[in-house]
């Protein structure tokens, strides 16, 4: 995977910075407690970009609130 853009990921997490930040800071530490990973990349890839890859990719969503 590659770059991603952050208004793909703004409207992910419905349009709030602050919900993709809690967000994606949660899965990363999901992930760096062995959760398995919701899509394909590399074992050199850090948790916190591998979270910014599955919201890109739709495989993790903002809850509702």
């Amino acid at each position: 995977m590659g770059y991603v853009a952050l208004g793909d990921l703004l409207d992910k997490s419905k349009g709030s910075i602050y919900k993709l930040v809690i967000l994606a800071s949660k899965r990363a530490l999901e992930i760096a407690e062995g959760q398995p990973k919701l899509v394909n990349a590399d074992s050199q890839t850090k948790p916190s970009t591998l979270a910014l890859y599955e919201i890109a990719a739709g495989r993790v969503v903002a809850g509702v609130s």
